[in-house]
């Protein structure tokens, strides 16, 4: 009797995931939060992954135990120490670049305790970067060399272009998370660095007689991704491009917009462990909202009134910059306490004048406009739950989370027809309801005044028992858990291996 042929497996692709934050260990942004996500994700589909941060102060206190792996020499910049640990948030191991000197310091990855950039980014990402590719090179010897080595936004920018310079280098992906925000030097920095001559070419990684980090990114990799496919057409336009959108369009080919999910462990209304009451689509949404509500107000520092657990509430938790359009949202809010009912709770921190206008507004509004500045993991999930409608009137999203958040705890977001918000909130409509496809509310002029009319369709259709039930019931329905988006990511690590080295 012939033997049965025993079917080959192919090796665990590995992954040197690079990223300069990484919630619960580090966080300032939506970063953080898919660089928690994604690499647990992939490992769940059997990618062999390792995740590599800077050694902040704030992480390494995070560790139980840590362990040396080695020493890496980075010329001019000094040496490093690697280490790794194990942490309850992921399934595979941490790596740490620690060099005390630029990473064990009080205030956040970016900016001192002064809200100011640290003056020595560019040497401190530089170093990082090197750092990162030479363990894509096992500098070290550990016997584990990635495939994959794949960067995200300008603190890793440099990664790739380091190791272009080797002839049999891992496949190199760059996600960008958001394009505006960069970080360029001067020549001078340039040549102090020591970096190859070649980099600072308009082919290469200078940007209007500067070197931008970003521009290595996009250069020196094999494939490029971003954050949703919507923001992936937009940055080809000089509209959204900052500069690049030209780079952009000719690397087009390699250039591609993977949704991204949101962890369903952490954000989900039946298990919540920063919810006072849980619940789920098909149970107690209308009781547990006014209990989380009154919770999020306790928690923010306000008394709970009952007048306000049953008024409709519309709430917003994000960074109070312009690109989030807190100002249009600010301009709108007086008419809108004028001619409805409604009240309103922020949570957040950013710009002074527009802390200081909320504060403002919340002093005027006594019972109407609930304001807490800073950042609270426990109230933003109270808030997503406790609210009727989340706003989020972004000038331009490359993604957002905290729509998807609201969908998944029966909050119908108002937002603005732009990026990854374009990708997941459907407009209510008669056609989109009879579908049954409606979630939200969407508008498209970047204005107080068009804010101002979705919002008060929002409260008109809250007001409809029959299509409020079915709004919520949609978008607690949908899934956005990461394991599709692990798999395209996977797909274009494949795909890197089709292009040939620059």
């Amino acid at each position: 009797m012939a033997r049965s042929k025993k079917k080959k497996t192919n090796p665990p692709l590995r992954v040197l995931y690079v990223t300069s934050e990484a919630f619960p260990l580090i966080k300032t942004g939506g970063l953080a939060d898919v660089s928690h996500a994604l690499p647990n994700a992939l490992a769940q589909i059997d990618v062999d992954v390792r995740l590599l941060l800077p050694a902040y102060r704030s992480v390494l206190q995070q560790f139980e135990s840590l362990q040396i792996l080695g020493w890496l020499d980075l010329g001019v910049m000094g040496q490093v120490r690697i280490l790794e640990g194990e942490h309850a948030a992921y399934s595979m191991p941490v790596w740490l670049v620690d060099h005390s000197a630029m990473f064990d310091r009080e205030g956040n990855p970016y900016t001192g305790p002064d809200g100011n950039d640290w003056q020595d980014n560019a040497v401190r990402f530089t170093a990082f970067s090197r750092a990162a590719s030479l363990l894509g090179l096992d500098a070290l010897g550990l016997g584990w060399r990635p495939d994959v080595v794949h960067a995200h936004d300008w603190q890793t920018g440099l990664t790739h272009a380091f190791l272009e310079q080797e002839i049999h280098s891992p496949k190199r992906i760059f996600t960008i998370h958001n394009l505006a925000y960069d970080c360029q030097f001067d020549y001078g920095l340039f040549q102090a660095l020591r970096l190859p001559p070649h980099w600072w070419s308009m082919e290469r990684a200078e940007f209007y007689g500067r070197f931008s980090l970003m521009k290595a990114g996009l250069m020196f990799s094999d494939v490029i991704t971003t954050v949703s496919p919507t923001y992936a057409r937009e940055i080809c336009t000089p509209e959204f491009g900052y500069g690049y959108a030209n780079i952009l369009q000719h690397r087009s080919d390699r250039l591609h917009g993977i949704l991204n999910g949101i962890d369903t462990a952490v954000w989900d209304p039946s298990s919540d462990e920063h919810l006072v009451a849980h619940y789920s689509l098909d149970q107690g949404v209308a009781e547990a909202k006014r209990e989380n509500r009154a919770e999020m107000l306790l928690e923010m520092g306000y008394e709970v009134d009952e007048q306000v657990l049953s008024a409709p509430f519309v709430g917003f938790v994000g960074r109070l910059v312009f690109q989030k359009g807190v100002d249009l949202l600010v301009e709108a809010l007086p008419q809108l306490l004028r001619e409805t009912e409604v009240c309103f709770a922020f949570v957040g921190t950013g710009e002074a004048s527009l802390q200081q206008r909320l504060s403002d507004l919340a002093s005027e509004h006594p019972g109407r406009v609930f304001v807490f500045l800073g950042y609270s993991e426990s109230i933003s999930h109270l808030l997503e739950a406790g609210v009727d409608i989340f706003a989020m009137p972004s000038r331009y999203e490359p993604c957002g989370l905290n729509q998807m958040y609201s969908l998944r705890y029966g909050t119908p977001p108002v937002v603005r027809r732009t990026g990854g918000l374009a990708d997941t909130v459907v407009d209510t409509t008669p056609a989109s309801l009879e579908a049954g496809t409606a979630n939200g509310f969407v508008f498209d002029e970047s204005s107080p005044e068009a804010l101002a009319s979705a919002l008060h369709r929002a409260l008109q259709a809250r007001a409809e028992p029959e299509i409020w039930e079915q709004l919520i019931g949609n978008g607690m329905a949908t899934e956005f858990d990461w394991n599709r988006s692990a798999r395209e990511y996977v797909d274009r690590y494949r795909t890197a291996h089709e292009f040939e080295e620059h």
